[in-house]
């Protein structure tokens, strides 16, 4: 997240955000003492907080304290409070809130349920909508409620793009044709979003090919993912929460305000959870504008008209953060055998298992046909001139030719053409399916599915 939002928003952590928190005067929880820092500008009542916390110090005054100092503004009084935490640790970290949070991580919990109401109540003056993700929602999580970090803006502050102006190939000048874009196409509706567009949104929500979508784009962990926001009966509408999960974005439904886990396609936090809830996600590549409009011509791009001034320059947002490997929000734990940044392939059913695979996308382009299985099943992966990855379902088929752009040929020699949802033979017009993918960071995809399998 953009860190002078991030700065500007703490800031707005002040006493008068607090002066509407429904807190029980009697008895006193525990985590109450720590809201005391905030609620009130009277040393005294700082200095019985600091007394009850240290006289009465237990594990799960931890993270209390952790988050408390990273919010508080107040050098003295957090001195004291840090003190107290590096005693009771052990720990001399400071204030380097990665040691902190690292450490926290390395053990099971030690929050206990209040937890779940001092974080609703922290965040409250920051936005008052916070406070629905997290208030009385102790048995409504199947994540770690202390890896739920704010990514420094509002609900959603980094605005999604709504039923976005679409324009054709030639009102496009602003782009070049070595311009990253994100293609997807749904029933042979065909649509690019420029990267240099989509990453000051990170999401959109639309209706393509007469199907309702919404496209999540993590900046922080590289992935471009496209839901169906149609589960069953229900629509789901989904917007930026404001937080992150082991650094990626966290999406919330406007109806129940759950927590999403973006790369999951799960609700995480409130009353969706354990519900069977598992969104379809479709395929989305990503390449450069010169290749998907030469594929299709008939594609329609996002238009720089969205209703939101920004500078939407290639390269823009987040150049600091794309051109190093340097994280903005660290994860439980980094895996060396590929850069953090790195980017790969992911290959996942969802639907019908927990396992995943990776796949270097330097190997794929030293690789340009790839063929592997995953869940019983053979996939090929053809990598493009513009370094896009398409994947299909190639049952016993053996693929010995690629042209780099949408013909390939197989062992036998018959002729295929690659399509965004399918590869057809050119004689028979036998069809063979598209294997739904998207790219990612290393860090990021292995923060989020620890056991997956790596190829390099």
């Amino acid at each position: 997240m953009p860190k002078l939002l991030l700065i500007i928003a703490l800031l707005c952590v002040t006493t008068s955000g607090y002066s509407q928190t429904n807190i029980t005067e009697t008895p006193k929880e525990g985590y109450e003492y720590f809201l005391d820092f905030f609620k009130s500008v009277d040393s005294s009542v700082h200095d019985a907080a600091i007394a009850h916390i240290d006289n009465n110090w237990s594990e799960s005054f931890e993270i209390l304290s952790i988050e408390t100092l990273y919010f508080l503004r107040n050098a003295k009084l957090g001195f004291k409070l840090l003190l107290i935490l590096q005693q009771n640790t052990g720990k001399e970290f400071g204030y380097d809130f990665n040691s902190w949070f690292e450490y926290q991580w390395k053990k099971p919990p030690t929050y206990n349920p209040s937890y779940f109401n001092f974080k609703a109540a922290l965040h409250k003056s920051i936005d008052f909508r916070f406070v629905n993700y997290f208030l009385n929602r102790e048995q409504q999580a199947t994540i770690r409620l202390d890896e739920v970090r704010w990514g420094g803006v509002e609900q959603d502050g980094i605005p999604p793009l709504r039923n976005p102006k679409m324009i054709a190939p030639s009102e496009a000048d602003y782009l070049e044709d070595d311009n990253i874009v994100f293609g997807i196409s749904i029933n042979g509706e065909a649509r690019a979003y420029p990267k240099r567009i989509l990453a000051w949104h990170e999401m959109f929500t639309d209706t393509v090919g007469d199907t309702p979508v919404a496209g999540v784009y993590c900046t922080l962990c590289g992935t471009v993912i496209l839901y169906k926001t149609q589960y069953g009966d229900t629509s789901y509408h989904f917007g930026t929460s404001g937080f992150l999960y082991r650094s990626n974005k966290l999406m919330y439904d406007k109806k129940t305000q759950s927590l999403w886990n973006t790369l999951w396609g799960t609700p995480v936090i409130g009353p969706l959870v354990n519900k069977g809830i598992q969104l379809e996600y479709l395929n989305v590549v990503t390449t450069t504008w010169g290749a998907w409009k030469k594929l299709h011509p008939e594609t329609t791009v996002l238009s720089t008209n969205t209703g939101h001034q920004r500078n939407y320059g290639e390269g823009v947002a987040y150049k600091e953060y794309f051109a190093d490997d340097e994280l903005m929000f660290n994860v439980p734990a980094i895996d060396s055998r590929l850069k953090n940044k790195q980017e790969i392939l992911a290959i996942r059913l969802p639907l019908e298992t927990d396992e995943s695979i990776a796949i270097s996308s330097k190997f794929l382009r030293k690789n340009r046909i790839y063929t592997g299985r995953f869940h019983r099943k053979s996939f090929t992966v053809f990598t493009d001139k513009s370094g896009a990855h398409r994947v299909y379902y190639t049952q016993d088929k053996t693929f010995v030719f690629y042209d780099k752009g949408n013909i390939a040929k197989d062992a036998d020699g018959v002729v295929w053409n690659l399509f965004e949802d399918r590869m057809e033979n050119e004689i028979t017009k036998e069809v063979l399916a598209v294997f739904p993918a998207h790219n990612a960071f290393w860090f990021g995809f292995k923060a989020a599915f620890p056991q997956t399998t790596l190829i390099k």
